[in-house]
């Protein structure tokens, strides 16, 4: 019989695609006296049971969900991967109210960012850049989201983009909602520290930072 934590774990998989053991140590085994040990004991058990997936082409070893179907060795797991990184990184600043990783918005070939959230109140879309696109790329991502906003499916006020990326990329289109960028999520709610204090009409954003 799966325990409340068996089933979060294996809900968490199915959303994140992919997670490495340590991340399920830190999200589901904090507070214990040795978390990674506890998570290996229970995903070994998960893994025994045909609950769960798991790849040896990691280290730490990485899992999947049962509703999910990716090779051992994809090229995604990386991307995946960042993504989660991201979520830990905004769960630890608190107030993150929803994250859903590549929601689906219209028909194939719009935009289709990596990540939809509600932090502190505010939507973002956030593309988690792991490779480097050319100016024209990053150009037609950006006429993508201009799309969606000018259609019928998001609801507005439209999500802020984010850009999450070692990568800066020269981004100056004049668009109809506001695109940051950072290298991290915690780099990115610094930058709006003394801005949100000021309260500055033409940033746009309606963070709360303290």
């Amino acid at each position: 019989m799966l325990t409340e934590r068996d089933k979060a774990i294996i809900k968490d998989l199915n959303r994140f695609r992919v997670m490495d053991r340590d991340s399920i140590a830190e999200l589901h085994f904090a507070g214990l006296k040795n978390p990674k040990y506890a998570a290996n004991n229970v995903l070994l058990r998960l893994l025994r049971d045909g609950q769960i997936q798991r790849s040896t082409a990691f280290t730490p070893f990485v899992y999947f969900g049962p509703d999910v179907s990716m090779k051992q060795n994809s090229a995604k797991i990386g991307h995946f991967l960042a993504i989660l990184e991201v979520y830990k990184d905004m769960r630890k600043l608190g107030k993150l109210e929803s994250f859903w990783v590549e929601p689906k918005y219209g028909k194939k070939g719009g935009a289709e960012p990596d990540i939809y959230c509600t932090y502190r109140g505010t939507g973002f879309f956030v593309e988690v850049q792991r490779t480097i696109y050319s100016d024209k790329l990053m150009d037609e991502k950006m006429d993508r989201y201009v799309d969606l906003f000018n259609g019928d499916i998001v609801a507005k006020p439209f999500p802020h983009v984010l850009i999450i990326s070692d990568q800066r990329y020269a981004i100056d289109g004049d668009y109809p909602f506001k695109v940051f960028q950072a290298q991290t999520f915690t780099d990115f709610v610094n930058s709006l520290k003394g801005v949100e204090e000021k309260r500055q009409p033409e940033s746009g954003v309606r963070i709360k930072i303290g």
